[in-house]
């Protein structure tokens, strides 16, 4: 049976919560996948330019939102594939830009908005739920479902 583990993180501002996503890409393998859930301007975004520049990518100011292009693609240690799913009618959809090939191309994807299309993500992945709690300070809820990202999760707190 495949491993799940739950934890919480407070950050308290935006450097900790840039500290903890260059964390969390340095410890990213082939083929993690991360799912980001939060309100519009929790900080998915911002979290994943983080996570990029853990992941050592050439040009982190090149990571935005890829809510109009749905797909954007970054090289680093591992490839980066940053989807946003905001736009999208839901699973099906998702399905249809081909995503299971990004799932199993030896990279780090990133999802926005992964509640739009939870049935279609791979079952083996860390969740993360981003909740506002001022104009600074978040609280990340982290979900990790399958052994090598239990593993991560434990390995990041």
């Amino acid at each position: 049976m495949n491993a799940t583990l739950s934890k919480s993180i407070f950050l308290p501002d935006l450097a900790a919560t840039e500290s903890f996503g260059r964390r969390l890409g340095e410890l990213l393998f082939p083929n993690s996948i991360i799912a980001m859930d939060g309100q519009l301007g929790a900080g998915k975004t911002h979290l994943c330019r983080a996570i990029a520049e853990g992941l050592n990518v050439r040009n982190p100011a090149a990571v935005t939102s890829p809510t109009f292009v749905l797909i954007q693609e970054y090289p680093a240690r591992l490839p980066i594939f940053h989807f946003d799913a905001y736009r999208l009618s839901g699973p099906q959809e998702f399905l249809e830009l081909g995503v299971e090939e990004y799932f199993n191309a030896g990279g780090v994807c990133l999802i926005e908005w992964a509640e739009r299309v939870r049935s279609a993500l791979p079952s083996e992945r860390l969740d993360l739920q981003i909740e506002v709690l001022n104009e600074s300070a978040r609280t990340l809820q982290m979900t990790a479902l399958g052994d090598r990202h239990t593993h991560l999760l434990n390995s990041i707190i």
